[in-house]
C-alpha cells in the first residue's frame, strides 16, 4: 500500500523488480537511473558482489510527477536473482506497489523464468499480496538482442497467462526500459486513483 505523506504532500510507491539471477533487473535500474534529470532522482544504492549480482537491492527513488496535488516518489527495488535468497527476496517485496517481472529471454533460461516466476507467486502470497487481485504488474522480456532467444509468443503464454502489459527489452541499451517503467507507473496511479487516497 502506498505511503501518503500528508505533509510533505507526498504519494510514495514502491516498485519492486523481479527476476532470475543475471536477467538484467540491476541493468534496468541503472539505465533509468543514468537518464533521470538530477532534479527527479536521489541516489542509488547499490550492493553488488564481484560477480555483479546485485545481493540485496537497488534503491532508485525517483519523483514521475503530481497526482492531485501531491508529489508521487517511486522507490525502485531489485531482489536478488538467486534462490538462496529468498528471504531477502521475501523482505523485499514486502508493501510493493508494484512489480516489474524481468524474463531472460534466451531459450537457456526458460526454466530459470519459470522458476523465479513460481517463487514471486509464492512470496507475494506470503507477503498478503496477490497479482490476481490487481496488484500492478508488467512484464519485461529482456535481452531481445541475443541470439537463441525463445519467441514473445511462448514467453507470454508460458509467463502471462493473465495478459498484463509487456514489453521487449535489451536493458544494455536502455530499450524497452522506459516503456516498462511507464507502464507500470501507469498502473499504479490509476490504482491510486481507484482507491481514492487523496
Amino acid at each position: 500500500m502506498s505511503f501518503v505523506n500528508y505533509m510533505a504532500r507526498e504519494i510514495n510507491c514502491k516498485v519492486v523488480y523481479y527476476g532470475p539471477g543475471l536477467c538484467g533487473k540491476t541493468t534496468n535500474l541503472q539505465y533509468i537511473y543514468e537518464r533521470a534529470s538530477p532534479e527527479s532522482k536521489g541516489k542509488m544504492i547499490s550492493l553488488a558482489t564481484e560477480t555483479d549480482r546485485t545481493l540485496f537491492f537497488d534503491f532508485l527513488p525517483l519523483s514521475l510527477g503530481e497526482i492531485r496535488g501531491f508529489k508521487t516518489r517511486f522507490h525502485l527495488y531489485t531482489v536478488p536473482g538467486q534462490v538462496f535468497y529468498d528471504a531477502s527476496r521475501k523482505l523485499i517485496l514486502k508493501g510493493a506497489d508494484a512489480v516489474v517481472f524481468v524474463a531472460d529471454s534466451q531459450e537457456a533460461r526458460l526454466e530459470a523464468n519459470l522458476e523465479s516466476m513460481d517463487n514471486l507467486k509464492q512470496n507475494l502470497l506470503e507477503n498478503n499480496l496477490d497479482l490476481d487481485k490487481g496488484l500492478p504488474f508488467v512484464i519485461q522480456y529482456n535481452k531481445r538482442d541475443l541470439p537463441d532467444v525463445t519467441s514473445v509468443e511462448e514467453l507470454h503464454k508460458l509467463l502471462n497467462p493473465n495478459d498484463v502489459p509487456e514489453h521487449e527489452a535489451v536493458a544494455r541499451t536502455g530499450l524497452g526500459v522506459f516503456d516498462t517503467l511507464k507502464s507500470v507507473a501507469k498502473l499504479i496511479v490509476a490504482e491510486l486513483k481507484k482507491q481514492q487516497t487523496v
